[in-house]
């Protein structure tokens, strides 16, 4: 299991997890109860129910960096390019934008 957890505008938003069912992302509810509350995508409005799927969301995937900066990713760090949550892990830590992901360690 893979997990991290989603910051905006560095507030905690929530926990993006990959398993062997595919990949949930869960709003925190304390985020869901603060002022500083808004969606991190327009394809992921503010809900306490969980969102499921069996690829990585569209909005977590176009963080992933394209072309030469994949490549050196990919290069540097071992990872294969299908492996989108590693991806994402490793290189979106401080991405461009107000979401950040932080990986959780978590037991594989």
């Amino acid at each position: 299991m893979k997990q991290a957890s989603i910051y905006l505008h560095n507030h905690f938003a929530g926990i993006l997890t990959e398993n062997e069912n595919g990949y949930t992302f869960q709003y925190n509810l304390d985020f869901l109860q603060s002022e500083n509350a808004e969606a991190i995508s327009l394809t992921m409005p503010l809900t306490d129910k969980p969102y499921q799927d069996k690829v990585l969301f569209s909005f977590f995937d176009g963080l992933i960096p394209e072309g030469w900066l994949l490549n050196i990713a990919e290069t540097s760090w071992k990872i294969d390019k299908r492996d989108r949550m590693s991806l994402l892990l490793a290189c979106c830590k401080d991405c461009i934008g107000a979401v950040s992901v932080i990986p959780n360690n978590t037991e594989e």
